[in-house]
């Protein structure tokens, strides 16, 4: 369980300073911290099975992949077949994340290595382009020469370490210029491209037409590349599909005028349509659409019946080919009510067929199948009235569909003052409308002096100079980092980062008194500042003292028991 007093070490020192906290609590924390020390015993400690979780890596990334494009089924590819690997992700493999999602993994296969060990013949690598989007002519030129003596080319594309990163927001969904000039110089060579794609988050893919197949693989872990090698050869068939929608420019998504956010707060103004929720009722096409990929078969749906208890139905796999696919169960609401995306994802399942084989496939409705959250009410309820049951590989795409009628409360009415949200046309929704769905007044932004609340980069706006060349400084560190391709998630931190963490940054070296005086320098008041930070520094020396004279007497006492 987690203790308070590893967490929350500042917060202690400032509630015993404002005389909040009793021993009584104090010893209650200690006991915590002390039974944290029962839980290591190396007598429990059991072998890892490292080739079994590699295995398992492997699996993982197989089955999560997403199949986007395959022309003239060029995948898989046969044995032997001649391949020119070309992109720096093929060499140096992006696997994972950075951040507070960063791990060691205890082995990491590269695709270079994986394609070696298999059964297609690598004739030639070639990095291609820069990893930061440098333009290098030398690269691509060699790359272009390098795909002239292949059958296919594997190209492999993705987001840099730099382009999507915990601590910061993306500004555009594009792959780097240099790749994308690469791939159109390549299919001047060669129509027989395969791209793989490396990425934690959406791209835009104007580009797709030029690749006979496009393979996402996400950050697909330690194993990725072998799971990817899986799927190129046939090993597997790909059975991965997507959960966000890929639109066609950031342009179509609901939040492209007011992400991100470049004030105090941020608001959602698009209410509840995100995602498919919104391109599905607002009627936008996009490039992908939610829970779509595409398989080395075919399948087929029959045969759907509808109860109170859920949806049974039938799906074939109609090729020639053992696959998996995910069919998913969509509602929408049919009778008026309670505004509403046009539909709604209530299930899934993924199955496992041999060609030819038919599974009988329930998916269980529950008490969230039909609800939604009434502001009124301050509850979740269930509108009486009838229902659309959809199924199907997609969020576009339902072969099967029935009418389902459901009991509960009497249906509301959607309130007239919020046509926007009843048309999903939510792009521009104005500060009334959505002050009235919010049901209170917006912040208001007056006021020029900085708070505990606003984040260090503020300081850009601060009055005082000292506080505005911090920033400054901040953001060059920043900048710096970025140029050399390794962000410093540290700084992306301290950049965003409330004044009120730095207490929880310096392990209660600083205090909040501190922090407040701080701002006083930061607010423009500098002799003032000084003053009042240098008497709560000392304060907070006498508390951190007293505090730890009181643990090591506490602890002596429980040892002593």
């Amino acid at each position: 369980m987690p203790s308070p007093v590893l967490d929350s070490v500042p917060a202690i020192l400032d509630a015993i300073d404002h005389h909040e906290l009793s021993m009584a609590d104090i010893d209650a924390r200690f006991e915590e911290l002390r039974a944290l020390g029962t839980w290591v015993d190396a007598s429990r400690a059991r072998e890892v099975d490292l080739d079994a979780h590699h295995e398992l890596a492997r699996r993982v990334a197989r089955e999560t992949a997403v199949l986007l494009r395959n022309e003239g089924a060029i995948l898989p590819l046969a044995p032997a077949t001649r391949v020119a690997v070309i992109g720096d992700f093929a060499e140096t493999p992006r696997y994972q994340g950075a951040g507070s999602s960063l791990v060691n993994a205890t082995r990491l296969s590269t695709p270079l290595e994986a394609l070696r060990a298999s059964s297609l013949d690598v004739v030639s690598y070639s990095p291609g382009f820069e990893r930061d989007g440098t333009a290098n002519e030398a690269l691509a030129s060699q790359a272009a020469d390098t795909a002239m003596g292949a059958d296919v080319v594997l190209l492999y594309l993705g987001l840099d370490e730099v382009a999507e990163s915990e601590g910061k927001d993306r500004e555009h969904l594009r792959l780097h210029t240099a790749q994308l000039d690469l791939l159109t110089r390549l299919r001047d060579v060669t129509d027989r491209i395969v791209v793989v794609l490396s990425a934690g988050s959406v791209v835009e893919m104007p580009w797709a037409e030029n690749a006979a197949a496009v393979l996402h693989g996400y950050l697909g872990g330690q194993a990725g590349a072998e799971g990817i090698v899986d799927l190129l050869t046939g090993a597997a068939s790909p059975s991965g599909r997507l959960a966000e929608t890929y639109p066609h420019a950031l342009e179509d998504t609901p939040t492209a005028f007011s992400f991100p956010a470049t004030g105090t707060s941020a608001e959602y103004r698009e209410g509840l349509y995100v995602g498919y929720r919104y391109y599905s009722t607002a009627g936008v096409d996009v490039r992908f659409p939610f829970g779509f990929g595409l398989s080395y078969t075919t399948f087929g749906y029959a045969d759907l019946a509808v109860t109170d208890a859920g949806a049974t139905f039938a799906v074939t796999n109609t090729g020639d080919v053992p696959a998996a696919d995910v069919a998913q169960l969509y509602v929408r609401r049919v009778s008026d009510g309670a505004i509403r995306p046009a539909i709604e994802l209530k299930g899934f399942c993924k199955v496992h067929l041999e060609p030819g084989e038919t599974a009988r496939v329930t998916i269980p409705f529950d008490r969230h199948t039909f609800r939604h959250f009434d502001a009124a009410t301050n509850a979740w309820v269930t509108e009486r009235g009838q229902y659309e049951i959809l199924v199907g590989p997609s969020s576009v795409d339902h072969p099967l569909a029935a009418s389902h009628d459901v009991d509960g409360v009497e249906p509301s009415t959607p309130d007239p003052e919020l046509p926007s949200y009843a048309a999903a046309a939510v792009k521009h929704v104005s500060d009334e409308e959505f002050t009235r769905l919010l049901g209170r007044p917006l912040a208001v932004e007056t006021s020029d002096v900085l708070g505990l609340n606003d984040p260090l980069r503020a300081m850009h706006e601060a009055k005082s100079p000292l506080a505005r060349f911090a920033a400054k400084i901040l953001r060059s560190l920043i900048d710096r980092s970025e140029r050399k391709g390794k962000p410093d998630l540290n700084l992306y931190f301290l950049y965003n980062m409330p004044f009120r963490a730095i207490g929880k940054m310096t392990n209660g070296s600083v205090s909040t008194p501190m922090v407040e005086q701080i701002l006083r320098i930061v607010n423009g008041h500098l002799l003032r500042g000084l003053g009042g930070l240098v008497s709560a520094f000392f304060r907070n020396m006498s508390t951190s003292r007293r505090l730890r004279r009181e643990l090591e007497s506490t602890a002596a006492a429980a040892a002593a028991k």
